[in-house]
């Protein structure tokens, strides 16, 4: 078994990583039915509990494909899973966002269209996906709250929030952790937003923690990205920003062949190593690189190691925002 992590001081224990599902289903191109199920199923196998999932991604695909996966997994590994869900975010038919709907009203069919689709009893943890800044997050926070005391869901997490935004929400409602990015090259959150969920005592659930595959070691300069593919936006994946980012790679590449891991199972070992209270996501979307993700679990990281990693890849130094400029606005953890 893999060993576990707290969700803050009252969330549930949780495998140290955890499977993000989003990219077997959206902005990564295509992805193989089967080979994610498969995926999904060997990340129980070894020991993953959780598994991170939105209701927007695909509009409902990916909970369909995990409820899918969990019901032709082995029973006990089917009931040790845990399932946590963002939600919020509109979609068009042709696959556009355009906001996020915080209401109450709204935050309780969100979840009963989850439930529906994932063919479980329950939530593990609940979340908004971005703020809605036309609904005051003691209002959402309070109608997940609700959904909480009637058994629906377990557990009240949020998503990308400032540390004001984390505090008034935990003055509503216990809250078990935040999901945020952060990685190497992402981390605008150890200034306040860490800080401050280590005071309420809310876990991290790190998302990005390989920037979409762009610190993995596998990522080249010449590779064409697949239509659709989010990444294709991303601006740290246009032009002189990409060749900038993977000279960061490259240098990590020499820290880690003389470590003898590969690259992906340094970042991921960077990130296990900043506390106890970080789970870091690992969106694999195959088997063989679940596995080489699960190896980061047996990196031990010394302050040499760390020193060498952070002297490679320092603070701020990569290029470009981690999203386009419209989506950079919507996140309440930047402003």
């Amino acid at each position: 078994m893999l060993p576990t992590r707290t969700l803050g001081t009252t969330g549930p224990a949780v495998s140290a990583l955890g499977l993000g599902c989003m990219g077997m289903s959206a902005l990564y191109g295509e992805a193989d039915r089967a080979e994610s199920i498969a995926t999904i199923h060997a990340a129980l196998e070894a020991g993953v509990t959780l598994l991170d999932t939105g209701d927007f991604y695909g509009m409902g695909h990916n909970e369909l494909l995990i409820a899918e996966a969990l019901r032709t997994a082995p029973a006990g590994r089917r009931e040790q899973a845990l399932t946590s869900v963002k939600f919020g975010a509109l979609r068009t038919v042709e696959g556009g966002f355009t906001g996020y709907d915080g209401r109450p009203a709204a935050v309780k069919n969100f979840a009963a269209y989850s439930l529906q689709r994932l063919g479980t009893g329950h939530i593990d943890v609940y979340r908004i996906a971005r703020v809605d800044p036309d609904v005051p997050i003691e209002e959402t926070v309070g109608a997940i709250a609700e959904l909480v005391e009637a058994g629906h869901v377990r557990h009240i997490g949020l998503s990308e929030v400032g540390a004001d935004t984390l505090r008034r929400a935990a003055a509503v409602a216990p809250i078990a952790d935040l999901q945020i990015e952060y990685s190497l090259i992402s981390r605008g959150i150890e200034e306040k937003i860490l800080p401050a969920a280590r005071e309420l005592g809310i876990g991290v659930t790190a998302y990005g923690v390989l920037s979409r595959g762009l610190i993995s070691g596998h990522f080249t300069r010449d590779r064409s990205l697949a239509p659709g593919d989010f990444r294709g936006m991303s601006p740290r994946f246009q032009g002189e920003n990409l060749h900038r980012n993977l000279d960061l790679v490259d240098r990590l590449r020499a820290v880690s062949e003389a470590k003898g891991v590969s690259v992906a199972q340094t970042a991921i070992a960077w990130a296990l190593a900043q506390g106890d209270d970080i789970v870091p996501l690992v969106g694999a979307r195959t088997r063989a690189r679940l596995t080489e993700a699960l190896g980061a679990l047996d990196v031990v990281l010394d302050p040499a190691d760390l020193a060498a990693i952070e002297a490679a890849v320092p603070a701020g130094a990569a290029a470009g925002e981690r999203y386009p400029a419209a989506q950079m606005a919507h996140l309440d953890s930047e402003h």
